[in-house]
């Protein structure tokens, strides 16, 4: 039988739910347990492939090609697994599904309500991998009180009146505030978030609490008395300098054995404690290697999470840190600020704005021999700016920001050419690529095959390939031995652009070979 473990949050949102849930996972992991997440977001997109990175953050692709919510990836690199369609849901992708069935007339003539038409497909959604794994934890997006997320909550209610009382575990994250002018530490927007959350229904079994401060007893046993919740389950979450350090965090309140004890469980093997262990030997190298990242969104972090996260990892394995620098690729002065920097990286996007402050920055990194990494349209870029440079094109662009170029070094496969929407009609999820032997791209896989995850559209042009090969680009690997899918330029200590995006297979302590090797090619250019 299955168990449930439901993550919901309150006060406010980005309070780490997913990197909890993901800790509770660890742990559960490290006693033996097969553990999945998914994560259920109550906007009304279908998914967050064509909204504002500002707005949402980077765009996760699973491996079957569902474009997702960056908790996916954290999902991922937690426990070490890899995700699907079925462990992302938004309310308009259920909505979608409802009305479909509904224009089909599944539901033979009824009224289609919320409840109970959207609340059965969410709750069939909870169970979608209960046969895949022994315990599934259920992240639901937003904060409790929200509108949208009412269906969501409800749809919880009714999942824990319907399963045993040991086979669901409710833990509410949620926000205790430091106020400075007062010295003091406030529980009221805990107290409020719970009593919410208890008037839809829904009694917490453990609250973990967000605070810069530790929390006393006394503050603990306050919680617990209001919320209804047993003072040794009122968990403390400080900021810590690494997010693999939570689930040791976590383990030494005994978060682990509250939790067995309430799904009434028993570990699976010998806890792991090593696992802490090794992810500590991974921090505080003196070695510092510093990294450009050009781009378009360089004021969001989480725009380009798993690249920041895959430099750090691989940094880490090398017994160096990553100090990562996002530029703006439309900065007038990027030139300038490019130097001193042992790397430069050149990350995904879409649209042309910035898109020739990137080819000045990859025309420096070649000239300079300074290691160079490309990933989408950061490999395009490199593309465009070695048939400029070295083939002379003169005009040589992408057609997706020049129709008119005589050098469409870069164009649309013809099959995109009458794709009508924008979601979810991109080339996505895991494509098989055969590598060249005697290439850099093969020196880091140290393999003829590999399958990488995809999110583009364009593709760089096979009728180039002979003219820019003659320049000094090397297509190293292919896609059906047609398309593109690693260049690399000879004579460089390091320039290297992919099609696809390695930032998604990243792992601590299983750096991607290409991170890793741009790292180490860094590394020697201090």
């Amino acid at each position: 039988m299955a168990k449930y473990i439901f993550i919901t949050g309150g006060v406010v949102s980005s309070l780490g739910k997913g990197i909890s849930g993901a800790s509770i996972g660890k742990l559960l992991q490290l006693h033996g347990f097969k553990v999945n997440m998914i994560k259920f977001d109550p906007y009304i997109n279908v998914d967050p492939g064509t909204m504002n990175p500002y707005q949402h953050g980077e765009v996760f692709v699973t491996t079957d090609g569902a474009e997702s919510d960056l908790d996916l990836g954290t999902y991922e690199r937690f426990l070490d697994v890899y995700t699907s369609k079925a462990n992302t849901n938004t309310a308009g992708d259920i909505y979608k599904t409802v009305i479909t069935k509904e224009r089909r007339g599944d539901y033979d003539g009824d009224t289609v309500q919320v409840i109970p038409h959207i609340t059965d497909e969410i709750k069939k959604r909870f169970a979608a991998l209960k046969d895949e794994c022994d315990i599934s934890i259920i992240e639901i997006g937003g904060t409790v009180g929200d509108i949208e997320g009412l269906p969501f909550m409800e749809a919880a209610r009714q999942f824990q009146l319907e399963n045993k009382a040991e086979d669901i575990l409710s833990v509410h994250v949620t926000l205790v505030p430091y106020i400075a002018g007062a010295h003091e530490l406030k529980t009221k927007p805990t107290q409020h978030s719970v009593n919410k959350l208890r008037e839809i229904g829904i009694s917490p079994d453990m609250i973990i609490c967000r605070t810069e401060h530790p929390l006393e007893e006394s503050l603990k046993k306050k919680i617990s008395l209001f919320c209804n919740v047993k003072q040794n389950c009122v968990v403390e979450a400080m900021d810590v300098s690494s997010i693999y350090y939570i689930p040791e965090t976590l383990y030494n309140q005994k978060v682990d054995t509250l939790i067995m004890e309430k799904l009434n469980i028993k570990p699976k093997s010998k806890f792991d404690k090593a696992w802490f262990t090794k992810i500590k030997s991974l921090s505080d190298h003196n070695k510092i290697v510093k990294i450009a990242v050009v781009g378009k969104y360089a004021d969001l972090k989480d725009a380009y999470k798993s690249v920041d996260e895959s430099l750090n990892i691989a940094a880490a394995e090398l017994k160096a840190k990553a100090e990562i620098h996002y530029l703006g690729a439309e900065d007038k002065s990027l030139l300038s600020k490019l130097k001193g920097y042992d790397a430069i990286l050149v990350p995904g996007g879409f649209g042309n704005r910035g898109i020739e402050g990137k080819i000045k920055a990859i025309t420096y990194a070649r000239e300079n021999k300074i290691p160079f990494f490309g990933i989408c349209l950061g490999m395009q870029c490199s593309v465009i700016e070695v048939a400029r440079n070295l083939a002379k094109l003169d005009d040589a662009n992408s057609t997706e920001f020049d129709e008119t170029t005589k050098h469409p070094v870069i164009k649309i496969l013809d099959e995109q050419k009458d794709v009508k929407y924008r979601g979810g009609t991109m080339r996505l999820g895991n494509y098989k690529s055969e590598i060249k032997k005697n290439t850099l791209a093969h020196d880091l896989y140290k393999s003829n095959e590999i399958q990488e995850r995809h999110r583009h559209r364009y593709e760089m042009n096979p009728d180039f390939v002979e003219t820019l090969e003659k320049s000094g680009m090397t297509v190293s690997a292919y896609h059906k031995k047609v398309l593109p899918e690693i260049v690399e330029i000879r004579n460089h200590p390091f320039f290297i652009g992919v099609q696809f995006h390695p930032e998604f297979g990243s792992r601590p302590m299983k750096a991607h070979p290409i991170f890793k090797g741009f790292i180490t090619a860094a590394l020697k250019n201090k």
